[in-house]
């Protein structure tokens, strides 16, 4: 198997894994729900859960893929205030989770540009 056919069951994978955790352990994903959206964090956390495993789903299949990494790629941003909110509440912690919470940030950015590449890759093959 390439490289390429690798990298969406790659990405539908970590999709899977953190939608799974999103169920399996939702508290801390609760406290990140940032206060502003409507209903209960635990919800939210359950929606995005489920998100991320629809998406994964859809990324595994050749037959979806192209627009499940779209779709990826638009999660991928549209949690960014999730991050944010953890960074300005972790921000007097120990300095080893400041840092964790921190680096969650930038790494939003390879993470909508893998899907973006997901995307293309499947687009060349339909």
């Amino acid at each position: 198997m390439s490289r390429s056919e690798r990298s969406p069951l790659l990405l539908a994978g970590l999709l899977a894994v953190a939608g799974a955790a999103h169920f399996a352990s939702p508290r801390p994903f609760d406290a990140i729900v940032p206060e502003a959206l409507p209903g209960t964090p635990r919800a939210w956390t359950y929606a995005s859960g489920a998100a991320e495993l629809a998406l994964a789903a859809g990324l595994a299949l050749p037959r979806t893929r192209r627009g499940a990494a779209l779709a990826t790629a638009a999660f991928f941003a549209g949690v960014f205030p999730a991050n944010v909110k953890m960074a300005l509440d972790w921000r007097h912690r120990p300095t080893p989770q400041k840092a964790a919470a921190f680096a969650r940030l930038p790494l939003q950015v390879p993470l909508v540009l893998w899907a973006r590449g997901v995307a293309a890759g499947a687009e060349g093959r339909s």
